[in-house]
């Protein structure tokens, strides 16, 4: 049998960025991945094929046609006969997850990893380690990494087929759908939610939940949820999908909302409720490998599962389903089996929903500071007081500071508004050194640029901010 020093089972971000890693640290490195799209191997698993990177090339295309219906006037910009052409919009998101999942394949030849195409399965402990079933050829790794991660969660009512379909489903469709159902007002369900209806169709959303967005800032979660009603988006909360029954030309969604049953009529059904880990086929039973009472794989804080030698990170483990935080696990593991000291700081993991107007956070909210018993003191600037916002024509949202009463330690950021996906970047390096409100503050941020709002939030929490 061929032998490894490291052999990753996944192929997405927690996956490849563990097996990249580590053969940068000069291990014999393996990666099996079972993902296809279109029938062929496709490595950088659910969030390069069929999740995050087409779901904003999506984003960005419809926003662009809306901006052309909206707001060109505006600029001075008359456009007569502005149509959609949906075919050639989903052949440019093709395109988009074909160069960046090739880009992974040619970065795997770069750096000496052995790609298999398929199924990787636990067989059994052997003196020169763990031997795998690598899609159908046993080999020997001294370290095995399982970063297989999370499917979508399926509602028992509406199993996915049809007109009922999970994320992939909903980057796909052939034509715009009339009426639009969400089940979920998550990340998912509100990205592309939004996609849709900025392409035209009736959007409505249904929540189980009593509230919205009810892990972001309250002052975040209220001004999302009034400028996604604006934008024509139609909410539910606390609703009890009692049946879900489709036929030839679209689904049709019974629910409870308080004590009225509602019958709603949709051309397309999203079901966009969470995700569940992907530990099917793996061999868990067989060799004894721990999943906790969710299914998720049991780790300690250096990932390592029950079994000697075999290591579990991303989705598969639980915690924040983000891509970013599984890529920072995939580094951290490389580097801890290279006896470095591989940290991910899970309290300052970025949280992005790339909407329009964009949310971002991290770190705790005000309310969540509270429950804690810390005293609190927070700073919050609008971006209807910035320059570069209001050139740009779009001056909706704030970035809100929360820091530490007696400390002046930042303990979270949160942000409504344009591009504040990339804004929150800055925030996240200050906290990650254990930085202050004050060190922000007198950060030197250029001019006009939407990065000032955050300079000013933070100038806010000691009430001097300069420009309001």
């Amino acid at each position: 049998m061929d032998s490894y020093d490291v052999l990753v089972i996944g192929g997405g971000p927690a996956g490849y960025v563990a097996a990249i890693r580590a053969a940068q640290l000069g291990f014999k490195v393996a990666c099996v991945d079972a993902f296809e799209r279109d029938g062929k191997a496709s490595l950088g698993g659910t969030c390069l094929n069929v999740g995050c990177i087409p779901s904003k090339a999506m984003l960005d295309s419809s926003e662009k046609y809306e901006m052309i219906q909206t707001e060109a006037e505006e600029h001075g910009i008359h456009v007569q006969g502005a149509s959609v052409d949906v075919s050639k919009m989903l052949s440019r998101k093709n395109g988009v997850v074909d160069k960046l999942t090739g880009g992974i394949a040619y970065l795997f030849k770069k750096n000496k990893i052995q790609s298999f195409h398929g199924l990787g399965r636990l067989v059994r402990q052997d003196e020169g380690g763990w031997v795998v079933d690598a899609a159908g050829t046993e080999v020997v790794a001294r370290h095995v990494i399982v970063a297989t991660g999370s499917n979508p969660r399926e509602l028992p009512i509406a199993p996915f087929g049809g007109h009922v379909v999970e994320n992939s489903g909903a980057l796909s469709f052939e034509a715009v759908p009339g009426k639009l159902g969400v089940i979920g007002a998550g990340v998912i369900g509100l990205e592309l939610g939004s996609v849709w209806r900025r392409l035209g169709a009736e959007v409505t959303i249904l929540e189980a939940l009593p509230g919205f967005l009810m892990a972001a800032d309250d002052a975040v979660s209220k001004e999302a949820l009034k400028q996604f009603k604006k934008q024509g988006l139609d909410f539910h909360f606390g609703v009890n999908i009692s049946r879900v029954e489709q036929d030839d030309s679209g689904v049709t969604v019974t629910y409870a909302e308080g004590d009225q049953e509602v019958t709603a009529r949709f051309d397309k059904l999203i079901v966009s409720i969470g995700r569940v880990p992907n530990t099917q086929g793996l061999g868990a039973e067989n060799v004894g490998l721990e999943l906790d009472e969710r299914g998720f794989v049991r780790v300690d804080s250096h990932y390592r599962t029950n079994l000697p030698g075999v290591y579990a990170i991303g989705d598969v483990i639980g915690g924040a389903m983000l891509a970013h935080k599984a890529e920072e696990e995939g580094v951290a593991l490389a580097e801890m089996l290279a006896g470095q000291a591989g940290h991910v700081a899970y309290d300052a993991i970025p949280w992005v929903i790339y909407t329009s107007p964009e949310i971002a956070w991290a770190g705790l909210t005000e309310k969540a500071v509270k429950e804690q018993g810390l005293s609190v003191k927070t700073g919050q600037f609008p971006f209807s007081a910035n320059g570069r916002a209001l050139g740009h024509g779009d001056p909706r949202g704030f970035v809100k500071v929360v820091a530490d009463a007696g400390t002046d330690k930042i303990l979270g950021v949160h942000m409504i508004g344009a591009n504040v996906s990339e804004l929150i970047a800055e925030v996240v390096a200050i906290m990650e050194f254990g930085g202050s409100a004050e060190d922000l503050a007198r950060t030197i941020h250029a001019h006009p640029t939407l990065a000032e709002v955050v300079k000013e939030a933070a100038l806010a929490v000691d009430g001097r901010a300069l420009h309001m």
